[in-house]
């Protein structure tokens, strides 16, 4: 006739190591002095950061392939535009950025860059100003307006 369900051990292993994951991702990653220093300085993230609100390293741009799509700010993108992308730093964040001696002010509205040792990615615009599409990367120092 009818057979009743039992809750057998393939069920609670997968239930007890999600609830176990859980708890250790919880305190393990609310908990290192690392961390909160990060929390405390969002500019902290993938730059060399000095005692004041800049930082400095490679950046890249992005040119007109993404042009008209929305950015992780919801904004479109354009690609003659001001702007930068960047990992951590809150949308709407103003940063000079100078390349040689060179500089030009941006506006963060994207994330990114997503390429290791990369800090910056900026709009095809933003780079243009001040010099950097020759190569297509180039040391950047950023100072948060």
């Amino acid at each position: 006739m009818y057979r009743t369900l039992k809750p057998s051990s393939r069920m609670a292993r997968p239930l007890a190591i999600c609830a176990a994951t859980l708890v250790a991702l919880t305190f393990a990653g609310g908990l290192t002095e690392a961390s909160a220093k990060i929390r405390k300085n969002p500019l902290n993230a993938n730059a060399s950061l000095g005692s004041s609100r800049s930082f400095s390293g490679m950046a890249s741009y992005y040119g007109n392939e993404l042009a008209g799509r929305r950015t992780a700010s919801g904004a479109r993108f354009n690609p003659g535009g001001m702007t930068a992308a960047h990992r951590s730093l809150p949308f709407g964040t103003r940063l000079r950025v100078t390349h040689g001696s060179r500089s030009v002010v941006v506006t963060i509205n994207d994330r990114g860059p997503f390429v290791r040792g990369r800090v910056l990615d900026l709009s095809k615009g933003a780079a243009q100003a001040i010099g950097m599409t020759g190569r297509g990367v180039g040391r950047v120092v950023a100072e948060a307006l």
